[in-house]
């Protein structure tokens, strides 16, 4: 294998490592150390900014001493790293001082600049600079140090803007922390208000022995709630049984809740221990409550008004210690009106109601909530991934009628299309074909499903952006130019006003 071959092999296999780093530093050091290593520099700085370019926000030196550091930042970089941010182009030269571009400056004269690679991280708008410095007596930088070091700086960027988010998310104040002290909630991802509001509510009744309702569509975390709610309360070490009420018919959710003595029923050839007695010490979460027929109903509420029961074909009560927690996604002050959930029930089941919002309603939770699944899908193979900045934005800017469980599917898929490429970042055309759902009755091909999101997808960003193209295009993490080539390509237009 050539020396360069080998140099870009060992450059992007430390890139591929890279996107397992979670903090920034680290990774901008790592980064640096690479590409110095990778075309024998001797001195090199990267620096990083925010959205204000005025000055560097992150930056790192190897090679140097604290003053040569402060003279690269105050001097020579503030030239050479300005035309390159400038230009979006490489500044190389083979010795700044003969260079026409920079021999002009007090700064190269005084430092006596030679070899000189300055690479913009990033496509069109670069988010930093690499700059990188060579001893006049080890040579110039030629054509493959430059494609090297052109390439790895394109490619480098989004792993290190997805770590300069998720920092810009920790720094960003967390409604949901004052609430989470306490209580095991680590389940229920996110740090929008809505959340925070559930989690209030979560806190306020844990400690409590009350029936709770917890309402919301469908897909949008009920069950975790409740669980998390368990868990928070004092019966945390007690268990927890879930029972469907839309799962099974009347006649065996009777016998599955409240147990049956043998000969109650046809198939009772022994006596049933139901889930209430199993969940004795403990909670019992009744899901799609609304499904309850009216003689469950009236069960139910025996159970809740005087802690007893009658387990099937028994004369005999039987007394429970057992908390309720009942969800649904029907609105149950409807079907009171129309008679066909009790009333008592009702008040009974709701004495402190939590909502589950929809996942439209705290969308700011997408990308966590995105990337939580992402490392969980792929907590489990040898290639563990991360979505793409590009991925998170598509997800952010997609609609989700079936909430969280939605989300989790398409992330899924996306890890699942990623891995089986050997890819370690999930793109956006990974998850294409599973984040919208099938329209119409005809089949579509894959490459018509792809056009017609990346169509959905372009009007989305020009709505909410007024058709302000450059706006759209960063909400998109796309260059400008290649945003007008997909409208122009997919014939979009305004519609008149």
């Amino acid at each position: 294998m050539s020396d360069r071959l080998r140099r870009e092999r060992d450059l992007f296999l430390a890139l591929l490592e890279l996107n397992r780093r979670r903090t920034l530093r680290p990774a901008l050091e790592d980064t640096l150390d690479m590409v110095i290593s990778a075309i024998h520099a001797d001195q090199g700085y990267l620096e990083i900014y925010d959205d204000d370019l005025g000055s560097p926000r992150w930056s790192i030196a190897r090679g140097c001493s604290a003053d040569e550091v402060d003279q690269i930042r105050q001097r020579v970089s503030r030239g050479i790293v300005a035309a390159a941010l400038a230009s979006g182009e490489t500044i190389q030269t083979s010795s700044a001082l003969l260079d026409d571009r920079f021999s002009a400056r007090a700064s190269v004269r005084e430092q006596g600049i030679g070899a000189v690679l300055c690479a913009p991280l990033g496509d069109e708008v670069g988010i930093g600079a690499l700059y990188i410095q060579r001893a006049a007596a080890a040579g110039p930088f030629d054509g493959d140090d430059v494609a090297l070091v052109e390439s790895f700086s394109r490619h480098v960027a989004p792993v290190l803007a997805q770590l300069i988010a998720r920092e810009a998310e920790e720094r960003a104040p967390d409604p949901t922390q004052a609430w989470r002290t306490g209580l095991c909630v680590e389940a229920l991802i996110g740090r929008s208000q809505a959340m925070a509001d559930v989690l209030r509510h979560v806190a306020m009744v844990a400690p409590k022995t009350v029936s709770v309702l917890i309402t919301g569509s469908s897909g949008t975390g009920k069950t975790a709630v409740a669980k998390a709610i368990h868990a928070s309360g004092a019966r945390r070490d007690q268990p927890f049984l879930e029972v469907s009420c839309a799962a099974m018919p009347d006649d065996l959710i009777e016998s599955e809740l409240f147990g049956a003595i043998a000969g109650s029923h046809s198939t009772a050839h022994r006596s049933m221990t139901g889930r209430i007695a199993a969940a004795e010490g403990g909670t019992l979460f009744l899901d799609e409550v609304g499904e309850m027929s009216p003689r469950m109903q009236a069960k139910l509420l025996q159970l809740l008004q005087s802690k007893t029961y009658y387990p099937l074909g028994s004369p005999k009560p039987m007394l429970a210690d057992v908390r309720i927690i009942a969800a649904t996604n029907a609105d149950l002050e409807d079907m009171v009106r129309d008679k066909r959930f009790r009333e008592d029930l009702y008040y009974r089941l709701s004495v402190l109601p939590i909502r589950m919002p929809d996942l439209r309603e705290r969308a700011g939770d997408i990308r966590l909530i995105a990337q939580h699944f992402c490392q969980l899908f792929s907590a489990d193979s040898e290639l563990r991934v991360s979505l793409s900045d590009s991925a998170l934005r598509a997800l952010e800017l997609a609609d989700w009628p079936g909430n969280i469980r939605q989300l989790a599917n398409a992330v899924q898929a996306g890890v699942i299309r990623a891995q089986s490429e050997g890819a370690t970042l999930v793109a956006p055309r990974h998850l294409l074909a599973s984040s919208e759902p099938p329209r119409g009755d005809g089949e579509r091909s894959f490459h018509d499903a792809i056009r017609d999101y990346q169509k959905e997808l372009l009007l989305r960003a020009l709505t909410r952006n007024d058709w302000n193209v450059s706006e759209a295009a960063r909400s998109l993490d796309l260059a400008r130019s290649t945003m007008n080539s997909l409208i122009r390509q997919h014939g979009l237009r305004r519609a008149p006003t």
